[in-house]
């Protein structure tokens, strides 16, 4: 579970980091497709805040997985 988490919580950074970059200061323009707030046409106008809130999504998850314990297989 903790690996899934981390893994979770590093694609959301990732992608809220890149979008906030990409719709404030026009980096990442030749990854404009690949950003999910991009490809969401419910998002339209809203990318900036919608890339916050995935970073900030993707920070909790790696908050949660950093107080689980990684189980050992006996």
């Amino acid at each position: 579970m903790k690996t899934l988490l981390e893994i979770a919580g590093w694609v959301a950074l990732v992608q809220g980091v890149g979008g906030v970059g990409n719709t404030l200061l026009g980096w990442w323009r030749w990854a404009h497709d690949l950003l999910i707030v991009h490809r969401l046409d419910v998002l339209a106008g809203y990318e900036a805040f919608a890339s916050i809130a995935l970073a900030v999504l993707g920070l909790a998850l790696l908050g949660t997985a950093g107080t689980l314990k990684k189980d050992r297989a006996s």
